[in-house]
This record gives C-alpha cells, sequence and structure tokens, in this order.
C-alpha cells in the first residue's frame, strides 16, 4: 500500500478552517481535479457516503465513505476512484494564531502488473502528493481570502 501526504498553514480559527474544507459549494475552488458534487449526504461531514466527478481526464467518479469524524480534530474517509482504493484523513491542528492542515491519502493501485511498485514508487505516489499539496495550497488562498472579506466588513 502506499501513502501520500502533504500539510499546510492556514490563518485563523480550526473551526473557521474545518468550515471551509467541509463546504461541498466551496470544493470547486481548492480541490485538485474537483468537477461537481453528485450526492452529499445530509449527514455530512459526520457520516453518509459522498459522491463526485472529476473534470474531464481525472479521476472520473469518486466515492468517498466516512469512517470517522471528530469535530475540529479531523476527518477520516474510505475513498474509491476508478484507479485507487484506500483511507484519506484530514487532520486539523490549531496553534495560536493558524491551524496546520494535514491530508494523508494510503492506497492501493486497482490494476497490479509485476511493474506497479517501481510505478507507483517513481510515478504515482508523486503525482498523487503533488495534488494533494495542489489542493492544500489552493485551499490556503481560499482561506485568507474569507479573511480578507472578514476584515472588510467588520471595518
Amino acid at each position: 500500500m502506499g501513502r501520500a501526504s502533504a500539510s499546510i498553514q492556514v490563518p485563523g480559527r480550526a473551526s473557521d478552517a474545518e468550515a471551509l474544507w467541509y463546504d461541498p459549494m466551496r470544493w470547486a475552488a481548492w480541490l485538485d481535479g474537483f468537477g461537481h458534487a453528485r450526492q452529499v449526504p445530509d449527514e455530512w461531514p459526520a457520516r453518509g457516503t459522498l459522491l463526485w466527478n472529476s473534470r474531464p481526464g481525472g479521476r472520473g467518479r469518486v466515492l468517498e465513505e466516512v469512517v470517522a469524524y471528530e469535530p475540529r480534530t479531523g476527518q477520516t474517509l474510505r475513498v474509491e476512484d476508478e484507479r485507487l482504493r484506500g483511507t484519506q484523513r484530514v487532520e486539523f491542528r490549531p496553534a495560536s494564531d493558524h491551524v496546520t492542515v494535514r491530508l494523508e491519502l494510503d492506497y492501493e493501485l486497482k490494476q497490479r502488473t509485476p511493474l506497479t511498485p517501481l510505478v507507483d514508487r517513481l510515478f504515482v505516489r508523486r503525482e498523487l502528493t503533488a495534488s494533494l499539496q495542489r489542493s492544500l495550497a489552493a485551499f490556503a488562498r481560499e482561506r485568507r481570502g474569507d479573511m480578507e472579506l472578514e476584515d472588510e466588513l467588520e471595518s
């Protein structure tokens, strides 16, 4: 099983970062490859199975089933798309003026050949890590934009 991970510091409180993270109406702004949500359970983010489609040429149909959820701490999902299945975890670690958001994906590739371990190490893991990093960088920009808007509204 492979593992890809990334983390970033985001300004503000963990509760605000978490609210943005779990808001499906905002995912297109920061989630790498996200096309549109097809099914968002009423119990999201605490329970249920989410179904979304990527943009053309991306992951295709993506299923994410909530395995665990703890407010202000994080969420664990069982994920599956056309190429892989695995477990994804997001964690929120608050500090005095920021929160560290860590995203980790433990995965296995569905189609395997004798070369799969090598291809995974050299290409797939790097691609997945880069995707997680792009998502987190865009998420941080979106959160900073929210904070700027909040500051303007308070002025």
